[in-house]
Formats: structure tokens, C-alpha cells, sequence
């Protein structure tokens, strides 16, 4: 299960959709041939702030949602804001609907069509000037993805459950924590991808992140440094790492907050990398089967924590 953790962003496979509710006012829309979501819009008398979910890795729903990973946890996220008052925007990741439509190709994929996605829906969003303020909420990967895009021009952004550092020293890490052997293998394998456009120097144990359909993917990853781009922002920051979160450490989002000292930051307790609330007592197993509890809403302090944020933001 730590394997399957740890490589949970270079999963290609067709996703597995959860069902709309029917409870809240929502419709879809089509931001551009790539990008399809869903609208929450509160009936209010005024314009409401407008919230912006960019899943995470891998092939990842609007609803949060992969094969083999039903939990809805962006689903449940953007209707917890609905009942305060707040719209979001959740969409498809666009490899989604290239698999859906068969038009996929692993080693043509890279980092920045997910940038330029983002940065196409926070475009559509201000033109239709149709709300009080725009803010961007990346999750994991999305973090990474929203704070480059939130250099577009909005009001705010949130990083939740986002790494710190290049997608290589996090990996680096979690193997050194996970499989020692293979951390010095890794590191070389990325230093010659870096160096050198690709590498055959990988163990097979590593053969999931170093295939070479998927190595100018990482490689275009690797050239992000998520301390660098949320240093560039100068609006409105919240941090937000959960400390039940088995991903992306709680270490992480210390690193974001050291290179933005003003952004606020908050250590969600017993929060998971899904945003779901455990039990202090809970273990790894409890957390990992709630990867697939979709009926699990998620931690409701991360619904006031964001709903907060959001409404102080002038």
C-alpha cells in the first residue's frame, strides 16, 4: 500500500466518476476542449467568492476520484463551501477526457498542460465577472499547479496538502523513509533525467516513476519548485497539511511557509491526505481504507478553516 501511495500520480488508468448531487443548485460547464466541471453557485442577493479546485495527481476527477479510489473528496469539499455561502468550480483533469476519448499519449503529457488548463478556467471565471472574488485551491499536485496559475491575477489561494519542495525530493524522501535501498537510485535517476533529458540508470523497483513514456512528464514536474512559486505571490495565502496525511508530509507545508512568511498556516489535526478526519487512535490501515469510503465526508474543520480564510480576504 506505500508503494501504491508513493506512485499515485503517474496512474494513467480510466477513472471510476461519482454520482452528482441533486441537493445543491449546480450545473456543468465546458471551459475549453480539454476542461469540463461543475459550478456550485449558492442562491444568493449579492455575488458570491468564487473557490477554484485543482485535483491532485494522477488521472483525478472533478469529484476527487480515480479507478480503485472512490471517496469524493473534492465533491464534498465544494458543497461544505456551498452551505457557507461560497461557489466552487471542480473540473476533470484533461487526461480524463483524452482517455475517455482515446486520444491519450503517456510521453506527450507534461507538467504545464495542467498549468495552462488552470490558468484557461481562472481566465474563463473573470471574464464572466460574475462573482465577488476569485480564489484558486490546489490540492497535492494542485497545489503546485494553482500557485503558478494564481500569478494570473486573483484574490487568493490556497495550498492543501501541497508539497514543498520539487516533486524529486519528495520522492527522494518518501523512499528513503519507505524503501532505503532504492533512495541513492532514485536520486541518480533524477539528476541524469535532469541532466540529460531521460535515464536508463533505474532500478526496476523504480521502473513506475523512470519508464521512459513518462520521463519527460517528470522531468517537466522536476523544474517546479513549489518554495519559489508561492514566494512569487502577493495575495492572500492560506497553507493547510493535515497531520494524518501519509502523502505529502506535514513537513511540507512548513517548507511553503518558510518561503511565504505571510501566508497564514494551519496543521489540520487528524486530517488525512484526502481531507477526511481519523481518529486520534486511528492507524495507517484505518487511513488507507478511507481511500475508498465514499460516503465519508470530509474533515469539517477544513470546511471552516477554508470558509474563513475566504471571507476575510477584502
Amino acid at each position: 500500500m506505500k508503494t501504491k501511495l508513493l506512485l499515485l500520480f503517474i496512474l494513467f488508468s480510466v477513472p471510476m466518476l461519482a454520482q452528482d448531487s441533486k441537493k445543491f443548485s449546480q450545473r456543468d460547464i465546458s471551459v475549453s476542449p480539454f476542461i469540463d466541471g461543475t459550478i456550485l453557485t449558492p442562491e444568493t442577493d449579492t455575488k458570491s467568492p468564487l473557490v477554484i479546485l485543482i485535483a491532485g495527481s494522477g488521472p483525478t476527477d472533478r469529484n476527487g476520484n480515480q479507478v480503485m479510489m472512490n471517496n469524493n473528496h473534492l465533491k464534498y469539499l465544494a458543497e461544505g463551501l456551498y452551505k457557507e455561502g461560497i461557489a466552487t468550480f471542480r473540473y476533470d483533469k484533461r487526461i480524463i477526457k483524452q482517455m475517455k476519448e482515446r486520444t491519450i499519449h503517456e510521453e506527450s503529457i507534461r507538467f504545464d498542460d495542467f498549468v495552462k488548463d488552470a490558468k484557461d478556467v481562472i481566465a474563463y471565471f473573470k471574464r464572466s465577472g460574475a462573482f465577488s472574488k476569485i480564489i484558486v485551491l490546489g490540492h497535492s499536485q494542485g497545489s503546485t499547479v494553482g500557485m503558478v496559475a494564481a500569478q494570473e491575477g486573483i484574490d487568493g489561494f490556497i495550498s492543501l496538502a501541497g508539497p514543498g519542495r520539487s516533486i524529486d525530493a519528495v520522492i527522494v524522501e518518501q523512499l528513503a523513509l519507505q524503501s532505503p535501498g532504492l533512495k541513492d537510485n532514485a536520486r541518480n535517476a533524477f539528476n541524469e533525467l535532469a541532466e540529460n533529458g531521460s535515464t536508463t540508470n533505474y532500478s526496476q523497483g523504480l521502473a513506475s516513476i523512470f519508464r521512459p513514456s513518462i520521463q519527460p512528464f517528470i522531468k517537466s514536474w522536476m523544474q517546479y519548485d513549489p518554495a519559489v512559486e508561492i514566494a512569487k505571490l502577493d495575495i492572500p495565502v492560506l497553507i493547510l497539511v493535515g497531520d494524518k496525511d501519509l502523502q505529502v508530509l506535514p513537513s511540507e507545508g512548513e517548507v511553503l511557509r518558510d518561503a511565504k512568511p505571510d501566508a497564514s498556516y494551519k496543521v489540520m489535526s487528524n486530517m488525512n491526505h484526502i481531507l477526511k478526519e481519523l481518529k486520534e487512535t486511528d492507524d495507517d490501515l484505518v487511513n488507507q481504507k478511507t481511500y475508498n469510503e465514499p460516503k465519508r465526508p470530509v474533515a469539517p474543520a477544513l470546511i471552516e478553516a477554508v470558509a474563513t480564510f475566504v471571507k476575510t480576504i477584502n
